[in-house]
């Protein structure tokens, strides 16, 4: 099993889908899109492909040039039957990809938040072993419209569309599902300062979140990498 992961901004990861990938011994070529690498030219040479988050939004080609290009290796993906995993700004990248529509601002979310499942996510080949509801990490601002054949999958109170599945196995994820604990502290250390301006409040709501909900959180966003990582 080959892995394309593409990158988008310094300092994320792959967090506990890299440890579901590395469970089946995948092989991973990341692709550091936002330092320039080049993107491949379709999807022939990988199994699956993962789009990571950043910081910014995704309708800004004019500070990432690549963003036209990584909308048509995303479509190749799914149009020849390949998974596809985008979270947060990936999940957004993913419905503009398919014709949703990018909303930028109003949709602010930042740590441990509840999620509920859809009816539709009980069938679902990579969410129908979840809870129905599970507290998960989240941080952003934005959000998006489902493509015209998405399968919504799950929502929030302040944000609707959370995932969605386009095709059999292409999954467009708003929430940090990756992020376990360990790597929520590690984002917390290294851009410490850009959440202070935003979050100035969060070094004290960290730790009590992290007690009451990481642990279900952790166990949700494991059995969601697996499960996906199982549908490639």
């Amino acid at each position: 099993m080959r892995v394309l992961v593409v990158q988008n901004y310094e300092g994320t990861g792959l967090g506990q889908v890299g440890e579901a990938l590395a469970e089946v011994e995948a092989a991973i070529d990341q692709c550091n899109a936002h330092l320039g690498d080049a993107l491949p030219a379709n999807a022939d040479g990988h199994d699956a492909m993962i789009m990571l988050g950043g910081g910014q939004n995704a309708r800004d080609d004019a500070h990432s040039p690549y963003f036209p290009a990584l909308l048509e290796l995303a479509r190749d993906f799914v149009e020849k039957d390949k998974a596809v995993l985008g979270i947060c700004l990936g999940g957004q990248l993913l419905a503009r990809a398919f014709g949703g529509h990018n909303r930028i601002g109003g949709s602010t979310e930042f740590g441990w938040h509840g999620i509920t499942l859809t009816d539709e996510a009980q069938d679902d080949l990579v969410f129908s072993d979840l809870p129905q509801r599970f507290p998960i990490f989240q941080w952003h601002d934005d959000t998006f419209t489902l493509p015209e054949d998405a399968v919504r999958l799950a929502g929030s109170s302040v944000t609707g569309n959370q995932a969605f599945r386009i095709g059999r196995a292409g999954y467009g994820i708003q929430f940090h599902f990756e992020a376990d604990r360990p790597l929520v502290r590690q984002w917390s250390e290294t851009f410490a300062e850009t959440i202070a301006r935003r979050h100035p409040d969060w070094p004290e709501r960290h730790e009590v979140e992290a007690a009451r909900d990481g642990p279900d959180a952790d166990a949700a966003g494991l059995a969601l990498a697996r499960a996906w990582v199982a549908a490639i």
